[in-house]
C-alpha cells in the first residue's frame, strides 16, 4: 500500500541521491556576525567592605569611600551579570578607562 507519507519520503530520498548538497545545512555563522545591534551592560565590581547604612546615610559632596581592593588589582568586568573578563583602571587623558587584562 502507498501512501502520501511513503510518496513524500520517497521523493525526498531520491531527491537527495540525485543532489546530495541539498539536504546539507547552511555554513555555520558566528553569532556575533548575527547580532552586532544587540544591546549588553558592561559593569565593574568595586567591592567596598565594611561599609554599613551609617556610612550611606553619612556621604557628602567629596567623600572617600575605601574600597577592598589595590590600586593594582585587577576588577572583575561583567556583561549583563556574567563574569567575561579582568581589567584595571587606567587613566586616559581627562578620562577614567579600564584596560581588559584577561578574558574569562
Amino acid at each position: 500500500m502507498i501512501t502520501a507519507k511513503n510518496t513524500a519520503i520517497s521523493a525526498m530520498e531520491l531527491n537527495s541521491a540525485k543532489n546530495p548538497q541539498m539536504l546539507d545545512k547552511s555554513p555555520e555563522r558566528d553569532p556575533s556576525e548575527l547580532l552586532p545591534w544587540l544591546p549588553c551592560t558592561l559593569a565593574l565590581d568595586l567591592p567596598v567592605i565594611k561599609f554599613t547604612v551609617g556610612d550611606l546615610l553619612s556621604l557628602v559632596n567629596g567623600s572617600i569611600i575605601e574600597t577592598a581592593y589595590h590600586q593594582s588589582s585587577d576588577l572583575p568586568l561583567r556583561v549583563n551579570g556574567q563574569l567575561v573578563g579582568w581589567t584595571e583602571f587606567e587613566v586616559v587623558g581627562e578620562r577614567l578607562a579600564v584596560r581588559l587584562t584577561d578574558l574569562s
